[in-house]
């Protein structure tokens, strides 16, 4: 799904925004996030190492609003009619993906957030870090962490890989 997403995207942002620009705007969307801002640069032919310096620090920055405020954010939108089923549901889905971050807090977090698997990455970490309780300052380091580890492995789906065909 992310690749459809990220595809689609170049496609329609191609030639109209800056390269950079398209990494930080992917690499910050929920669902795509990291995984899809290195998909995009390998297509674009940017170089690893900027396109991991960018997709980290873009996917980073939603991490801190997330932590410190989406619990109040709930809280007001469920006292709503409109939005109480959608939050309610979100909060249900995260929930369901947080017994492993419960058990092991630090590691259960950077795990979490390091294998780049659909509903995995940064924003649901965060989301299920705050709906824990979590303290956000214990958070921020195992979710780092895990983003270097998830950029790690999509380097190595998205570079090396097709490198490797390549040159064999």
């Amino acid at each position: 799904m992310a690749e459809t997403i990220v595809t689609n995207l170049i496609d329609l942002f191609s030639g109209s925004v800056p390269k950079e620009l398209l990494l930080i705007f992917l690499s910050m969307l929920p669902l795509v996030e990291l995984r899809g801002g290195l998909i995009a640069a390998a297509l674009l032919k940017i170089p690893m190492w900027r396109a991991v310096v960018i997709c980290i620090a873009a996917n980073m920055i939603p991490v801190p609003f997330i932590l410190h405020l989406i619990t109040p954010i709930f809280n007001w939108l469920k006292k709503t009619d409109l939005f109480r089923p959608m939050v309610e549901k979100l909060e249900k889905k995260s929930l369901n993906k947080s017994d492993k971050i419960q058990k092991y807090q630090f590691w259960g977090l950077l795990i979490f957030v390091g294998i780049p698997l659909p509903g995995t990455g940064a924003w649901t970490g965060s989301l299920i870090a705050s709906l824990l309780d979590m303290k956000p300052r214990k958070c921020y380091l195992p979710i780092f962490l895990g983003l270097c580890m998830a950029t790690t492995i999509m380097c190595v789906i998205t570079y090396f890989i097709p490198w490797l065909i390549s040159v064999l």
